[in-house]
């Protein structure tokens, strides 16, 4: 998937997901970035330099399936890549206690579960003590344990410093993992900023009343209010625009109204994601 105007920033110490469907540019985006592609125009620099191969060795990268050789252990298998690498085995007891293997170092590859397998593949990218880690839907195969496994590890790494950029289409994983999210689309960034900004925006309060009548007459003339409806003996009201409960509670009472329950409920990754979608469409 071509890619048009598209720019992204990431900052020192930020877990950012690119987001989008399958074949919205997400895995072209990590190519460019990885030298692996070459984009006809534009230009793109690490750590706030052109790149080069010195900088390069400052990144590390799980972009498909892991390929281990299955008879060799984990640490000959890690030998093997930090040989590639030009890397000092130092670091690989290292970067086995990261992913939780040491207990299974001297195991044969063809042993592990895909979980397992996946934990590896995270090691050999880790060696070095990368700054920046970049992963190409990293959950991808696996089943919930493995899947779980492999976002706890991620903020783990990303806990600790690394800055890690990740590409996937799943809402969840990266509502989970990430600090930070950009929007893909057929090639075109739709939005990007804070995962959590994003989640905090309420977009709708839970109210309940003695007299429910009155107050639904009373929240369907409020401005801010684009649609009230009923949600097994509460009122749902839908928010046209950002709206404090402070501010709707003043609201009600000076209408005379008392609420015998208020509470708020927030965006979902996935609302923001259709929010968006829904934008560009319009």
């Amino acid at each position: 998937m071509a890619l048009s105007n598209f720019s992204l920033t990431v900052n020192k110490g930020e877990v950012c997901g690119i987001l989008g469907p399958n074949g919205s540019g997400k895995t072209t985006t990590l190519g460019i970035l990885l030298d692996i592609l070459k984009a006809d125009s534009g230009a793109y620099f690490w750590f706030g330099e052109e790149p080069t191969n010195l900088q390069r060795k400052r990144v590390g990268a799980l972009l498909e399936v892991p390929i281990f050789y299955p008879y060799l252990s984990a640490v000959r298998n890690l030998q093997i890549v930090a040989d590639i690498k030009n890397i000092s085995y130092d670091y690989i007891d290292g970067v086995l206690k990261t992913v939780g293997l040491t207990e299974r170092k001297n195991h044969k590859f063809k042993t592990y579960s895909l979980g397992m397998k996946q934990r590896l593949a995270l090691a050999a990218a880790l060696l070095g003590q990368p700054e920046v880690l970049i992963l190409d839907e990293p959950t991808n195969g696996l089943d919930p344990q493995g899947i779980a496994e492999i976002r706890e590890l991620i903020i783990k790494i990303g806990e600790e410093g690394t800055t890690v950029l990740l590409a996937s289409h799943l809402l969840d994983e990266v509502q989970k993992v990430c600090t930070h999210v950009v929007i893909l689309e057929k090639g075109k960034k739709l939005g990007e900023g804070s995962v959590k900004e994003a989640l905090s925006a309420t977009t709708s309060f839970e109210l309940a009343a003695n007299n429910m009548d009155l107050l639904r007459l009373q929240l369907e003339q409020h401005e801010d209010v684009s649609e009230v409806h009923n949600d097994k003996g509460l009122l749902i009201a839908t928010l046209a625009k950002e709206l404090r409960a402070d501010e709707m509670n003043k609201y009600l009472s000076d209408k005379g109204i008392y609420l015998t329950h208020l509470a708020q409920r927030t965006r979902t990754l996935e609302k923001y994601f259709l929010e968006l979608l829904s934008d560009n469409h319009a």
